[in-house]
């Protein structure tokens, strides 16, 4: 069975052809090659290692005559480099694992395996050569780049935003090999004998768009190493960052305005969060475009509780270095503000929190009379929920601060809000916080409150008496029709019991 299972493997080849060797310019061109030996041909034993001649995703890697179960401390360094590549080949097999019983001894090999290749990357002193680079990028093209069926991603993650088995994400049943291979990926990009100048040319712009789309991966472990490999391609390798940048962009897009179903978010979202703080000032226009055009219609989907903290935390990160741009959000915010989603308001309302806490007096100025209208609806919310976390903004002193040096502009507005609540809001910790409010605003300012209250009774006097001369006309109205003959098809008044 052993000899069975290393006949998969590529035989060592006669030459290293140059080109085969040092360029991956075939990579983009049949990038195919690694879903089909994934689909296709990873799913027995008995299948080889499919290749497609020199127009394979990646080269055949030169596999040494060094039998690759051979562990690294039975030979001789200036052999260990060609031992690397054997097992990187060994470790190219794919198997099924959906089915536990099948190929168990084989497995087992490939985990043994990997396991030793992570230690050695790990604590290895020898400078990855260009063949085991290439070697290396094509055994986890192999491995972990692969096409989610659409039963796997069907209303769930960052898409449903309400399905009863939300909470209960699917684990790949691989995992324990794809485990190891992310390992020995992320010891392999962070390794200081890796020459990032050589590994550019195989981890390019393809390599890293697949990393991206498995990002969509269900398990909520597989997204989570993915978070960090990514952290550390963007960090070593410089050249790509504009790239990463737009490609999540791309995948920001898609959800929002076409599929509002992605797994991966969150956790894009993480990453961008720490991009983010690494911005130079002042800001490029790019950099604020993404605010305008990505971060602000993120607000829009109806699962945003899946990645609100995330978005939040992005959303803050460019207000602290540029607050000018908090009457920017604020005003976004306002556009998509969530009016029959109560949970999405109390979240919408958490954020404006942490936008306020954070703004300067001047932008609070611009948007200060559309945003307190919004609240007062807030405050008469039959949610009590929503109605609490509005009030719950008087709390932060910060806030409160504005507010009483805008109160001229403020309190006309929000009183009305204010003083229906404290007539006839059916929630006592609502009732609480309200009278809190307006003891408030009273010790602040007692002429402006008195002020306000006067001005609010009598229109409340002229709406009262505009609402009685409506009865009376629609009741003139009931009598004169009342009177008229039916002739036909006419339509008959038919009167209340």
């Amino acid at each position: 069975m052993l000899k069975q299972f290393l006949s998969k493997l590529p035989r060592k080849a006669s030459n290293l052809d140059s080109d085969e060797s040092n360029r991956v310019d075939s990579l983009r061109s049949d990038s195919s090659a690694v879903k089909n030996h994934r689909l296709h041909g990873g799913n027995n034993n008995n299948n080889t290692v499919k290749r497609t001649s020199s127009s394979a995703v990646f080269p055949a890697s030169t596999v040494s005559g060094i039998e690759p179960l051979v562990p690294f401390k039975d030979v001789p360094n200036g052999e260990r480099t060609n031992l690397l590549v054997s097992k990187l080949s060994l470790c190219c097999v794919t198997f099924d694992f959906t089915d536990p019983s099948k190929s168990i001894f084989e497995k087992d090999v490939k985990k043994r395996t990997l396991v030793e290749l992570v230690d050695f990357v790990a604590n290895g002193n020898t400078r990855f050569s260009e063949p085991a680079i290439l070697a290396m990028c094509r055994m986890c093209a192999i491995n972990l780049f692969r096409v989610f069926s659409p039963n796997y991603r069907l209303n769930r993650g960052g898409g449903s935003g309400g399905g009863e088995n939300d909470d209960e994400p699917t684990f790949d049943p691989a995992w324990p090999h794809l485990q190891l291979v992310y390992e020995l990926f992320l010891k392999f990009i962070s390794s200081s004998c890796l020459d990032a100048k050589v590994a550019k040319k195989y981890i390019d712009h393809w390599f890293i768009s697949r990393l991206l789309d498995l990002f969509d991966s269900e398990d909520p472990r597989e997204r989570d190493c993915l978070k960090t490999i990514l952290h550390r391609v963007y960090e070593t390798f410089m050249v790509h960052r504009p790239f990463i940048r737009k490609s999540i962009n791309n995948v920001f897009f898609r959800f929002v305005f076409e599929t509002e179903k992605h797994n991966g978010v969150a956790e894009l979202l993480e990453i961008f969060g720490s991009i983010i703080s690494g911005f130079a000032l002042p800001l490029k226009d790019e950099h604020k475009m993404f605010l305008w055009r990505v971060l602000i219609p993120l607000h829009k989907p109806k699962s945003m509780a899946v990645y609100s903290h995330q978005l939040s935390y992005c959303v803050t990160q460019f207000i602290e270095k540029e607050p000018k741009l908090a009457s920017t959000v604020i005003r976004g915010m306002l556009k998509y503000w969530p009016i029959t989603n109560s949970q999405k308001e109390v979240m919408f309302l958490g954020e404006l929190e942490e936008i306020l806490d954070a703004i300067n007096m001047v932008e609070f100025q611009n948007v200060m009379v559309p945003l307190f209208w919004r609240i007062g609806y807030c405050i008469n919310s039959l949610h009590f929920q929503v109605a609490e976390r509005a009030l719950f903004l008087w709390n932060n002193d910060h806030i409160v601060n504005l507010i009483a040096r805008n109160r001229q502009v403020i309190l006309p507005i929000i009183f009305p809000a204010l003083d229906r609540n404290s007539q006839s809001h059916w929630n006592q910790a609502v009732l609480n916080l309200t009278h809190n409010i307006r003891k408030m605003f009273m010790e602040m300012d007692e002429k402006l409150y008195l002020s306000c209250h006067s001005h609010f009774k009598e229109e409340e006097a002229m709406s009262s008496t505009a609402n009685e001369k409506q009865k009376e006309a629609w009741k003139q109205l009931e009598r004169v029709a009342s009177l008229r003959p039916v002739i036909g098809n006419t339509a008959v008044l038919v009167s209340p019991i």
